[in-house]
């Protein structure tokens, strides 16, 4: 298996915006058409937010992503807000899209939530870590997880976060040594039917 590691390039978009979607399940909430157009809201928004990517190209495909944040030299680009303006829009366009995008909004209201919770000034932010489910379990996804920290460390990054929650393997990043700093639950409605979901925010400050 030939696995190597590079920055984000724009081909890279469709194939990181099916990880996105299958990672978070958003078929679970919605029909494939909308599920995909939410999964480009969430990623094209990853993308305003970072200031070093790593992609995993496994046999030539692209089968993971991490995005992390130097909060002090971030710097979001036109072009990004604008790709990201438009997904939300073409989502709006529809009364589903409208729908799951309540459901988008009030996820992103929790984790502001337990941002100000947490009271703390955070240096940098893990924005995006994205697997395919065909490579869990082989080291590529710690291996993408290393390439961001080592860039978080040598630009002298000594406190971040990430937002998690259930949806997710959030136990990777308790083997990686993060804390959980704070957590909430709140109902989804899902296919109709209401589920309990807990949101995390895990960082890397001692104590």
């Amino acid at each position: 298996m030939g696995v190597y590691f590079r920055q984000y390039k724009e081909q890279d978009f469709e194939a990181l915006e099916d990880i996105v979607r299958k990672t978070w399940h958003y078929d679970d909430l919605c029909s494939p058409k909308t599920a995909k157009q939410l999964a480009r809201v969430f990623l094209t928004s990853c993308l305003t937010n970072y200031t070093f990517s790593r992609v995993a190209i496994v046999d030539g495909e692209v089968q993971g992503v991490i995005l992390v944040k130097d909060a002090a030299s971030h710097r979001p680009t036109f072009q990004s807000r604008w790709r990201q303006s438009m997904a939300i829009l073409r989502l709006l366009l529809s009364a589903e899209g409208r729908k799951v995008m309540d459901i988008f909004g009030s996820v992103s209201r929790v984790d502001e939530e337990l941002l100000k919770e947490a009271g703390t000034k955070y240096a940098g932010e893990l924005a995006l870590f994205a697997l395919s489910e065909s490579c869990r379990g082989q080291g590529i996804g710690k291996r993408l997880y290393e390439e961001g920290m080592r860039y978080l460390s040598y630009n002298g990054v000594d406190n971040f976060y990430l937002f998690t929650d259930t949806s997710c393997n959030y136990g990777f990043y308790e083997h990686q040594g993060l804390k959980r700093r704070v957590q909430r639950q709140k109902e989804v409605v899902v296919n109709g039917m209401k589920q309990g979901m807990n949101f995390f925010i895990y960082d890397n400050v001692q104590g």
